[in-house]
């Protein structure tokens, strides 16, 4: 009976069963790890709610489109011949210039965050005005027309706004006359058109808006161009600038589109064409937020754990000591609370100082108990210093967003490298 007490110690203790009940600690550990991505998506969503909150109170996320020359035209209704209805000409300008200025700023609510901005436009360019109307036999109501510009959110404008069109100064209106082309902005009346005149325009706009502005190519030719100290925009929408600059002062993008590019005229009847739908800008980004850098490095959970379980063993077997599981379970505790503890000191630090301060005390931790388990004094910091590498690694590949896969492939790499020349110099000295 003793003997085979021994045995089944022997059997307990062996580097097979150890290395097949890490395994199977390691797949256990996953529900605590995706437990703890769930956490970090909830507070997400809760910043997100928050920034969605403050852009309601502020301004929304804007799209400006104008200015378009409406003209009412009155025919004979194809339905009853004795009845006549009044429908609007659209016309689009035929030389459009945008110039524009965000300035953008941080709004805060309890521990979230939200980008707003303050916009200044320039508009300017020329009408064409046609000589006969786009519908043959109806009467062009040349005394009834006037502007509309297009704002998605109208809370958004600030101050008196004013246009200059030819020799006259139009007044803005709230709201536009019809929604043929758009549902949301304003309006300018007091218009004297003649058949085949030009009508030069000038119009200035400060703007506020959330996160993205967009702007609508409505120019035979369209040129625009955008300025910011926003050093990480994100250019989106249905054309990218022809060029831009991005440095750590700002960006300046400029846009290049021509009525070939669209699909829509320069003129029409109605509700026959939606030319927002080919509005483009910017949106300003911010880069890699804390809460998208604690998911990422919770989903390298696993690897902290199995690299860390590595450690120990390879200290095992170098050492010829025997670690107890329960032992390797709260190393790995200890690791799974990590991700928990970096996010929520990120919400009050920031994600750098965040990462430091729960790595630090994280290595500290492992390296302390791993001096209470073993009696020596090398085997602590080469604890220590394996984590730290290891920490470090992971913070190099939470800050590269373009490289983080190449980088990552070859530190995982290098380490199998490692890991693969250390089991050789063991299995040639058992031999």
């Amino acid at each position: 009976m003793k003997i085979e007490i021994t045995n089944q110690g022997k059997w307990v203790n062996s580097l097979t069963l150890k290395i097949a009940l890490l395994a199977v600690l390691s797949l256990f550990l996953l529900i605590p790890l995706q437990m703890i991505k769930d956490i970090i998506e909830e507070r997400k969503a809760n910043a997100e709610k928050v920034q969605e909150e403050i852009s309601n109170e502020w301004a929304n996320s804007q799209c400006f489109t104008g200015p378009v020359l409406n003209i009412p035209v009155r025919s004979v209704s194809p339905e009853d011949q004795a009845k006549t209805i009044t429908q609007i000409w659209h016309i689009l300008p035929a030389e459009m210039i945008i110039e524009g200025e965000i300035l953008p700023g941080i709004r805060y609510r309890s521990i979230y965050q939200s980008v707003v901005y303050d916009a200044n436009l320039k508009i300017k360019g020329a009408f064409t005005v046609p000589a006969e109307s786009a519908s043959p036999g109806a009467e062009v109501l040349w005394n009834q027309a006037y502007f509309t510009v297009g704002i998605s959110d109208n809370r958004g404008l600030k101050g008196e706004i004013a246009m200059q069109a030819g020799t006259r100064t139009l007044s803005a209106e709230p709201g536009v006359k019809d929604q043929d082309v758009f549902t949301s902005g304003i309006s300018f009346a007091g218009l004297e058109l003649k058949p085949g005149s030009t009508v030069a325009f000038d119009l200035n706009i400060d703007l506020a808006g959330s996160n993205t502005l967009k702007l609508t190519p409505l120019g035979k030719n369209t040129n625009v161009s955008l300025r910011s100290v926003w050093n990480s925009p994100g250019f989106c929408g249905s054309f990218l600038p022809v060029t831009r600059v991005v440095d750590r002062s700002g960006f300046t993008a400029d846009w290049e589109v021509t009525h070939l590019n669209r699909n829509f005229p320069q003129d029409w009847i109605g509700n026959a064409f939606q030319p927002e739908e080919s509005a483009f800008g910017v949106n300003l980004v911010q880069p890699v937020d804390h809460y998208q850098k604690s998911w990422r490095s919770a989903r390298y959970g696993i690897l902290f754990i199995v690299l860390t379980f590595l450690v120990f063993l390879f200290i095992e077997i170098r050492g010829k000591k025997t670690i107890p599981v329960i032992h390797y379970v709260l190393v790995s505790l200890a690791l799974v609370l990590f991700f928990s503890l970096l996010t929520a000191l990120s919400e009050q630090l920031g994600f750098n100082a965040a990462y430091l301060i729960a790595s630090g005390a994280t290595i500290v931790l492992i390296s302390v108990f791993t001096a209470l388990v073993i009696k020596d004094t090398k085997t602590p910091w080469l604890v220590f210093s394996l984590l730290l590498l290891l920490y470090a690694f992971i913070y190099v590949l939470l800050t590269l967003n373009d490289y983080a896969f190449l980088a990552g492939n070859i530190g995982l790499f290098l380490i199998l490298a490692v890991v693969m020349g250390v089991a050789g110099k063991w299995s040639l000295g058992h031999n």
